[in-house]
């Protein structure tokens, strides 16, 4: 891996430098800026780890499903995919959100200002509609924590702007395994309203058996420029997914047919999803040294899953247990309110806002039996009897205040405050015999400061350090579940408090922009999977743990549309402290210190080298390279590293008013045996998740402007 990695690199850079010199490039990287709590920022001024992923590098020679096909570039982000859409992608940002078994924890995300992120901490990805997506924002470091609990890291994700004239577009694109996807989107403007509506359909056959899986996803964004020089602008967002899970493998079954899923098919394990949530948001600027913005959202979600659970195992034969059928209700719902007001402290620019977020979620759990009869006439994979009947609550109130002041010619410092409160609420409407009353409450209460000082050694040359803490709450799925299936919420699981340092460095070079940071992040209390068997998993606390890491990316574009990207990250995660998984100890049971926190590649890198001109032929090849992963606590189990490769091209024509444009790509060019993503501490030892080799996917839109 060290081997490949190198000569890439030095081809890449062999290969860009020979492009500016033969076609005398001048600097050309754009100007953009990014979203945060205290506004819009260009991200090459703030003190802190940020990168920004656009509409081409989204789109261009992509199925445009999963934001893992074009995240790879970000440094400290991890995007696993598992090939499999009952679970959602795996992602991680520096270590945080690793351990989730589906879904995303750790980490989170916001789409158009809704966050997508529960206020238990838990998010999902599968309402993002990539088709309509202006970009993509990625922070990493202290700053994180002032967006609240389970802030390891934060994806935030917009919709483009509607823009005259009208536009009216079409996509198609196929691929490996039956895979299909249908696109269509219409924008504009006119006058005071712009307006955005975009809907696809996409269909897998999968790359393993039983992993089958159909998305329907609309997304909407009407934008109204008020008369006093205000603005409203109205989001809705709906997905339908129904889809199979094949589930992991031992390594024997990975070893002898990586396609197979035996367990899925035997229980028909698969999900169901339909979520559907509007937001509401009001900005105006008060005067030229105030603004306001105020952000109003709602949504429903419901999701079935039929997991693996066997009629014989604990969970549905004890009385206790909850069945192995998962049906989920949630309604959710938020405000965020924010002044901002630009002034002077001691003679110099001094800005500041605050604001207020509240976010409430509303939960019917019920659980049933995955069969009905038994004996010979016993049928797997169906709904039986009630098991459980919950009614959950959670809600958080955060006040928040950040500053920033330039307090010498090239000197600023930034901090900010956030008081989160996040309780819990759990009435048990099932009792039987004694299967009693498991109701119950919790609240969790932290102060989350950051801080950072950044100096301008020169114009082209940024320095910071930033220091935070952040914390994160067990998510409502992690507290469903009590070890030694004992019924009820397991409210003995406590929030994680994380502390952060980070010092980086900020350059265009070269025509060029790197960027550099070394951090450390010390963690008391990690959540840790305890067990995790048949799709149930449940989780305890894991004592200190801390990473070290060192994050290195360099991005160049010409003006003559070549593009070179280059990502390295270095992570050391690992256990301060000794514990056992799951307690007491017994049998051999205990994790060692020192132990590596499993779901994390010690080593990532991405490169990619590209010409994309706005019309003719375009083409362009990327390469992935990621360390080992643990696959549990104890680290006797793991999926090797990897190295892959893509080729794409593709052609963009005009012409009367259209533009037409089609693509083809390859992946895993080299057809590599790899593991996408493991399930942490799969008690059956049901680990890995394994990706498909050489795969192809091709594409063709057309686009008419009136």
């Amino acid at each position: 891996m060290r081997k490949t990695t190198a000569a890439t690199v030095t081809a890449l850079f062999a290969t860009t430098l020979y492009a500016q010199e033969a076609a005398g490039d001048a600097p050309s990287l754009r100007t953009v800026t990014v979203s945060t709590p205290r506004g819009a920022a260009v991200p090459f001024d703030l003190p802190g780890s940020v990168d920004l992923v656009d509409r081409q590098q989204l789109r261009d020679g992509k199925l445009q499903v999963n934001l893992s096909e074009s995240l790879g570039g970000v440094p400290g982000l991890q995007v696993q995919n598992r090939q499999n859409y009952a679970q959602d992608l795996q992602i991680s940002i520096r270590g945080f959100g690793a351990r989730s078994t589906f879904g995303l924890r750790g980490v989170r995300l916001y789409v158009d200002g809704i966050p997508a992120t529960l206020p238990d901490g838990q998010g999902q990805s599968t309402n993002i509609d990539i088709g309509s997506a202006d970009r993509v924002e990625v922070l990493r470091g202290p700053f994180s924590a002032l967006y609240g609990n389970s802030s390891g890291g934060v994806i935030q994700v917009f919709t483009e702007d509607g823009e005259a004239p009208p536009r009216l577009g079409f996509s198609v694109a196929g691929g490996s395994f039956g895979s299909t996807r249908f696109g269509a989107k219409a924008s504009g403007a006119s006058g005071n309203i712009d307006y955005v509506l975009s809907a696809s359909r996409f269909r897998t056959d999968g790359y393993r058996d039983h992993s089958a899986a159909t998305r329907d996803i609309a997304n909407g964004k009407l934008g109204v420029q008020l008369d006093d020089g205000s603005r409203l602008t109205l989001i809705a967002n709906s997905v339908r997914i129904d889809a199979q899970d094949p589930l992991g493998l031992t390594q024997a079954q990975l070893d002898s047919n990586p396609r197979a899923a035996p367990l899925a098919t035997q229980y028909d394990t698969r999900k169901t999803v339909d979520q559907t949530q509007v937001g509401l948001r009001y900005e105006r600027r008060i005067d030229a040294d105030q603004d306001l913005r105020l952000m109003l959202y709602g949504g429903d979600r419901r999701t079935t899953q039929f997991q693996s659970i066997p009629p014989s195992a604990p969970p549905q034969a004890s009385v206790l247990g909850a069945g192995g059928v998962i049906d989920l209700q949630r309604r959710y719902a938020g405000f965020d309110a924010r002044w901002t007001v630009r002034t002077a402290l001691a003679g110099r620019p001094f800005e500041l806002s605050t604001g207020l977020a509240y976010d409430t979620l509303r939960e019917q759990r019920r659980g049933y039996e995955n069969f009905v009869g038994t004996g010979t006439t016993q049928r797997l994979g169906v709904q039986g009897a009630l098991r459980r009947d919950e009614r959950n609550e959670v809600g958080n109130v955060d006040p928040y205040v950040q500053t920033r002041w330039d307090f010498a010619e090239r000197w600023s410092l930034e901090a900010g405050l956030r008081q989160s409160t996040v309780r819990f609420d759990s009435d048990d409407r099932y009792q039987r015999g004694i299967n009693g009353d498991d109701s119950g409450d919790a609240r969790y209460r932290q102060l989350l400061p950051a801080a950072a000082l950044r100096f301008a050694a020169t114009r082209d040359l940024n320095l910071y350090v930033s220091a935070g803490r952040g914390f994160e709450t067990p998510t409502l799925n992690e507290l469903s579940y009590r070890p030694g299936n004992v019924g009820g919420l397991n409210f003995a699981l406590q929030p994680s408090v994380n502390h952060s340092l980070e010092v980086g460095a900020k350059a265009r070079v070269a025509d060029g922009l790197l960027t550099a940071a070394v951090f450390q992040t010390r963690t008391d209390d990690e959540i840790v999977t305890a067990t995790n068997s048949g799709g149930r998993a449940t989780f305890q606390n894991a004592g200190r743990t801390q990473r070290d890491g060192v994050e290195l990316a360099w991005l160049h574009e010409t003006r003559s549309h070549w593009r070179t990207q280059l990502a390295y990250t270095w992570l050391d995660a690992r256990y301060r402290d000794g514990f056992c998984s799951p307690s007491p100890c017994t049998g051999g049971n205990a994790v060692a210190p020192d132990n590596r926190i499993p779901g994390i590649a010690k080593q990532s890198f991405f490169a990619s080298f590209g010409y994309a001109p706005p019309v003719g032929w375009r083409a362009g090849a990327e390469l992935r390279a990621l360390s080992r992963i643990q696959a549990n606590d104890a680290n006797t189990a793991s999926a090797p590293g990897y190295v892959v490769a893509a080729l794409q091209a593709g052609y963009v024509q005009r012409w009367a008013g259209w533009e037409w444009n089609a693509f083809a790509r390859v992946d895993n060019l080299f057809d590599r045996r790899t593991v996408g993503s493991v399930i942490v501490n799969e008690s059956n030892g049901r680990y890995f998740e394994p990706a498909p080799g050489r795969n192809w996917t091709v594409g063709a839109g057309a686009t008419y402007v009136f």
